[in-house]
């Protein structure tokens, strides 16, 4: 017997294009040497290589909690009008924004997307909502 619904479904799935880069905005946001806040930008998806490559670093090494710094250092792709994002701005980060980051890599990395499923509490309909570019403390 074939099911309409899953193939629809993988049919839907095959239709869509790969996001490979994903907009946030920081809740505070970093400020750089002349003073200007930058909030919004953009990351992209971790490669191995990524996540391998930062275990090298000696910094790393002798600070296991460094690996984050190194790693988001890699992936954010941009952020405000910076010329460049490296290891160096996420390490003069505010703590709020790290925070908001290190989830955010989590959210699209691990879990492999940045939508989830949810259900009305009275009504009891799903539907999905975006948690892409979320800021912390809101839905």
């Amino acid at each position: 017997m074939r099911r309409e619904g899953s193939a629809g479904t993988q049919q839907h799935r095959q239709q869509e294009p790969l996001r490979t880069e994903f907009e946030f905005e920081l809740p505070r946001g970093f400020v750089d040497e002349a003073g200007t806040v930058h909030r919004s930008g953009a990351m992209r998806l971790a490669t191995a290589r990524d996540e391998l490559l930062p275990l090298r670093d000696i910094r790393v090494r002798e600070n296991p909690a460094y690996l984050s710094v190194v790693l988001l250092g890699r992936v954010i792709t941009r952020l405000g009008t910076l010329p460049s994002v490296h290891d160096g701005t996420v390490e003069n980060m505010f703590a709020s924004d790290l925070a908001f980051l290190q989830d955010f890599y989590r959210q699209i990395n691990a879990e492999g997307h940045t939508r989830a499923a949810v259900a009305c509490p009275h009504c009891e309909e799903s539907f999905e909502v975006e948690l892409a570019g979320s800021r912390l403390g809101e839905s």
